[in-house]
């Protein structure tokens, strides 16, 4: 392990995101004019950026060029070391305006408040660049825009991926990038584009950007401002899921908001390479791609189930809905009025068709956005979204989960293996789209779902000691490991993880990094030998 080449490729990232915290501080500095120019820079609402501006550009800037001209040999070592601690290291400088601002506001100096300050700003941030979407926010609508706009920032940026954004640049100044590039990813293929990398990661960010701004527009041309339109796209765009609203996307009445949320949603799921053939007028790759055809059909066949299911059997009474677990349990007059307020939303067909298409394709491709309170939906459909959550979006999107390829290969190798039980000695490779797949390969993918299932088990046992109610402690461990946001019960669609203690919050920080980063990326460097 080049221990030098792993410092000098955090530094470079350090100094990508100091650059990437000047939009919000911008914000929080426009926010408060009635300040004088001295309470304006010690506002915590302010002071929090210029401080974590200051420190990343400094260590970043002194570390990189100390080490510019030493050996920067990189191999997949290095590459993996660089992007899971650069990810650690970006988290724990990107809290730095939550930490002075909760602080601030929470006036605990004593070492327990700094603690709980310091693990609520990191599982704030590590949610935001996770494209998690979990948060400990009560109150999202009292928070400074200039903090709503970085932690939605967050998302964008670590949605296509930090990493790959500084691969732009990171040839020109001495650092291979594949290795990084094949650590951040998500998906089992890190296909190129072109034969240079940057150039890979430059289309990649510009289809990525295109999108973008084609929502941006399309949500202003709804009626919410530049600051809801940019926020929500970054959330959309990314899988993320942070809104600047209590009640998410459902703060807006709109059906033409949620009808391009829903598309752009779908749209972020798919693989970012069909996105630019489309653009290049290759239209037919989408029929011919298994793992799109695939992901279509779960979505249409999952949006279906779920219309036919809360439009025929509506939701279930206020008392039974009321015996799931709640942080803080609502008045029972107040529980009753907010169910007969879910089940307006459902009273037509078309109601019932938008709300499951919603929440259908939000948990899916793992964005987390909520239009209406699915805990209190039927059973059935708490439980189809629960494994929806397992499947995520497509390789290569911005969702998570563990991908559409991975779960439709896993099916066609057990399938395989039941044949082969009947009859022994039959050679069947497992083919996608007609096209065989490396069986070491298969070996792979069959090992990641094993990962990631024995990781949801082991992290939900853990979280049994500080969540009183196992569908919380399982589906907060879910919601975390695959990127998604809301799990049920207790951290919910209007719920949230504030009440969780620290060592919870702990646990599901770094399952988020774990399930961001692929499994293996983060594993790998557990093992002494590659330190060596």
């Amino acid at each position: 392990m080049h221990k030098r080449t792993v410092l000098y490729g955090v530094a470079r990232l350090l100094q990508v995101m100091g650059l990437a915290l000047l939009p919000p501080a911008i914000i929080a500095w426009y926010d408060t004019p009635e300040l004088t120019f001295v309470q304006r820079i010690w506002a915590p609402e302010f002071s929090g950026f210029w401080i974590a501006i200051l420190a990343a550009l400094f260590f970043g800037t002194a570390i990189a060029t100390l080490l510019k001209k030493r050996s920067l040999t990189q191999t997949v070592r290095e590459g993996f070391a660089i992007v899971t601690l650069g990810w650690i290291v970006l988290a724990v400088f990107g809290a730095i305006p939550f930490f002075i601002w909760f602080l601030e506001n929470g006036g605990d100096y004593s070492v327990l408040g700094m603690m709980h300050a310091l693990t609520d700003s990191v599982f704030e941030i590590m949610s935001g660049f996770t494209t998690t979407g979990s948060t400990i926010l009560t109150d999202i609508e009292a928070v400074p825009r200039g903090l709503l706009f970085w932690r939605s920032l967050t998302h964008w940026l670590g949605g296509m991926g930090i990493v790959t954004l500084a691969l732009v640049i990171f040839p020109a100044l001495g650092v291979s990038g594949y290795h990084m590039f094949k650590g951040e990813v998500p998906g089992p293929t890190t296909e190129r584009l072109q034969p240079r990398l940057a150039e890979t990661a430059t289309i990649l960010w510009g289809v990525y950007a295109l999108l973008s701004l084609a929502e941006t527009v399309l949500l202003m041309l709804g009626g919410l401002d530049w600051f809801d339109a940019l926020c929500h796209t970054f959330g959309t765009m990314a899988t993320g899921g942070f809104s600047t609203k209590n009640l998410s996307v459902g703060h807006f009445d709109s059906d033409f908001i949620h009808w391009v949320i829903i598309i752009f949603m779908f749209l972020a799921g798919v693989n970012f390479l069909l996105h630019y053939n489309v653009l290049k007028g290759n239209t037919r790759i989408l029929k011919a791609d298994r793992e799109f055809r695939f992901y279509t059909g779960i979505i249409i066949g999952a949006t279906v189930l779920a219309t036919l299911i809360l439009y025929f059997e509506g939701l279930p009474s206020a008392e039974y809905s009321r015996t799931h677990f709640r942080s803080e349990p609502v008045p029972y007059e107040d529980f009753v009025s907010h169910v007969h307020e879910e089940s307006g939303k459902i009273e037509s067909f078309y109601g019932s068709f938008r709300e499951a298409a919603f929440q259908v394709v939000s948990i899916t491709t793992t964005t987390g956005f909520g239009s209406a309170d699915f805990d209190v939906w039927p059973t059935t459909i708490r439980l189809m979204l629960i494994v929806l959550m397992f499947f995520g979006g497509c390789a290569g999107s911005t969702g998570g989960g563990m991908k559409m390829i991975r779960v439709l290969i896993n099916m066609k190798a057990a399938a395989r293996e039941i044949i082969k039980m009947a009859r022994p000695r039959i050679i069947r490779p497992v083919k996608v789209g007609g096209v065989p797949v490396e069986e070491v390969r298969v070996g792979n993918i069959v090992s990641f779902f094993i990962l990631f299932l024995s990781l949801s088990v082991i992290s939900s046992l853990a979280m049994t000691f500080f969540v009183p109610d196992l569908v919380t402690a399982f589906t907060s461990v879910v919601a975390c490991l695959a990127n998604i946001g809301p799990g049920l019960a207790g951290v919910g669609s209007i719920e949230n993880f504030a009440w969780i203690p620290i060592p919870g919050k702990w646990i599901l920080i770094f399952n988020m990094l774990l399930g961001r980063l692929e499994i293996f990326t983060v594993l790998v460097l557990f093992r002494a030998s590659i330190w060596r």
